[in-house]
């Protein structure tokens, strides 16, 4: 017998609805990752390998969530990811997403292929927006995009290091959003739009314009994702070395934080090319297939920064819960992707703050349980690992 859900409530739940609701072709994209997922799974899986240690009768009246995240008082720490193309899963889903979170105390961190641009995110009285960047073959566009982001009020730069070339991700090539020839693609993807018209109407048709926003001043035609494709997919730059992040922190003068180390001699190479923040990541399973998982690395990176820049985590972040092991093991916050532009697609920008407030409501609870009522409180000794 089915079961009956009469409101959403943990990620999974709004996977479920933005699974109903999205073409099939953006759920994989969101959905999925490289090669066979082996990643992708362990990201999760290696989450539920680490067990809390409950402790009890401790005066627990009053658990402190909040967190310092690069200078910045957050309610919890917990940063929403930036995610490529998130107007495409909800209309003007980076402007929906930036409005939760700053709603919720979070920092909200745009992607560079974000359908909305920072001027639409940012403003006055606002709290900025965090910026995600690549670097791109064409070094005169990461400066023009530098300049805009300081220009809109942001003051700090996530630089994303592990997308030299795009990983191997088959769901695209099944569902028809890359890798087929013209009219089967086009067909399916037709055929897709017909069967979500409630996508097709709110986003398809009212959520345009549908460019990459921060990109429109350097394609040739900024209507055309195509050509933005094309574009992109000539920029990545499989020449990039630290000295690049050396270059890229003499013109940054804001927060420089480092995402996708898994390594620690790549950490230390971040922060001694001036990293304030390194982010121990694999893309979320997107990359390299059959690399280890976020959780299982962390600590590692941790021994090797040893505090001269805070570390956090992206990669498998699905309660609060999870936020508690992270931070038990070191990590200064956590990074979320997937659920966020799950709970837009989903349940809009009312369902994505619904999900912040129960991630924060888990993180108290699981942290009261544990007998602690300060982040600062948690340590290694209060996880343990699952039985084999």
């Amino acid at each position: 017998m089915a079961k009956m859900t009469i409101a959403p409530a943990t990620p999974a739940d709004y996977r479920r609805l933005a699974e109903k609701r999205l073409p099939r072709f953006l759920f994989d994209y969101i959905d999925g990752g490289s090669g066979t997922e082996q990643t992708l799974a362990a990201n999760c899986r290696d989450f539920d390998h680490i067990l809390l240690r409950q402790r009890v009768m401790r005066n627990v009246d009053n658990v402190d969530t909040t967190a310092d995240l690069l200078g910045r008082s957050a309610s919890m720490p917990l940063m929403l990811a930036p995610v490529g193309m998130a107007g495409m899963f909800a209309r003007r889903g980076e402007a929906l997403g930036a409005s939760a979170a700053r709603k919720a105390g979070i920092p909200f961190t745009l992607s560079t292929l974000g359908i909305c641009p920072l001027t639409e995110l940012n403003g006055p009285g606002r709290e900025p927006v965090w910026f995600q960047l690549y670097m791109l073959r064409d070094r005169s566009a990461v400066e023009s995009l530098l300049a805009s982001a300081r220009e809109s009020g942001c003051d700090t730069l996530l630089f994303t290091v592990d997308l030299a070339v795009p990983g191997m991700r088959h769901r695209d090539t099944r569902s028809g959003m890359v890798g087929a020839k013209p009219l089967p693609m086009a067909l399916a993807k037709a055929w897709q739009l017909a069967t979500r018209p409630r996508w097709a109407v709110d986003v398809g048709l009212r959520g345009k314009p549908h460019t990459i926003g921060n990109l429109s001043h350097l394609v040739p035609d900024p209507t055309d994702l195509n050509a933005y494709k094309q574009w992109i997919e000539s920029q990545f730059d499989p020449t990039v070395t630290w000295d690049d992040i050396v270059w890229l922190r003499s013109l940054w003068p804001g927060k420089l934080v480092i995402k996708g180390v898994l390594e620690p001699e790549d950490a230390e190479a971040a922060v001694a090319a001036g990293a304030d923040g390194v982010i121990v990541s694999n893309h979320g399973g997107r990359q390299l297939d059959s690399v280890a998982s976020s959780i299982s690395k962390l600590p590692e990176v941790l021994r090797a920064v040893q505090g001269r820049a805070q570390v956090f985590l992206d990669g498998g972040v699905r309660s609060g819960q999870d936020v508690v092991k992270a931070v038990a093991l070191g990590a200064d916050g956590v990074l979320m992707g997937r659920p966020w532009v799950w709970a837009l697609a989903g349940a809009g920008e009312a369902g994505l703050s619904d999900l912040l407030e129960t991630l924060r409501r888990e993180m108290q609870v699981a942290m009261a349980l544990m007998g602690v009522s300060r982040l600062d409180e948690l340590h290694p000794d209060l996880l343990e690992a699952r039985p084999a």
